[in-house]
């Protein structure tokens, strides 16, 4: 299990580190933390550490994610968000996605994370918004741009 996690950690930050663009491409989203991965084969194997969802707002073009979980004292959480590729065809167009948190803190005491993640990449060609279903979370979030 321990392996599973680590081998997807390093998938995880593999992915991230090969996320080049030209300085033409460039949107200016200084205020989100990190980009939303787009991967249906992450988004079927990845696990998660157990957490529960505070609050998921959307902000402009950030989704802010405030989750709880337990540690010592959180510093050491990585917490990701994967789209699952699959949109769903309807009045305003719907994406599947999913928040894993790997935590490796053994202790009993719980804490918050606040994280801002970039929602641009989810935006689909020919519609001004798109219906967010995050795994876990009991409401659908409308992200409008």
């Amino acid at each position: 299990m321990k392996y599973c996690k680590f081998i997807i950690l390093l998938l995880f930050c593999a992915l991230l580190m090969n996320f080049q663009c030209d300085n033409d491409d460039v949107r200016q989203t200084d205020s989100c933390d990190g980009p939303v991965l787009v991967d249906n084969s992450t988004y079927q194997m990845s696990e998660s550490s157990f957490y529960i969802v505070i609050t998921a707002i959307i902000e402009d073009d950030c989704l802010n994610v405030n989750i709880s979980s337990s540690g010592c004292d959180g510093s050491t959480w990585e917490l990701a968000l994967i789209d699952s590729e699959d949109i769903v065809e309807s009045m305003a167009p719907q994406r599947y996605l999913k928040l894993i948190l790997v935590n490796n803190e053994d202790c009993l005491a719980v804490f918050n994370k606040e994280q801002l993640f970039d929602l641009s990449e989810l935006r689909i060609d020919g519609v001004n918004q798109v219906i967010l279903n995050i795994e876990d979370f009991p409401e659908a979030l409308r992200y409008s741009y």
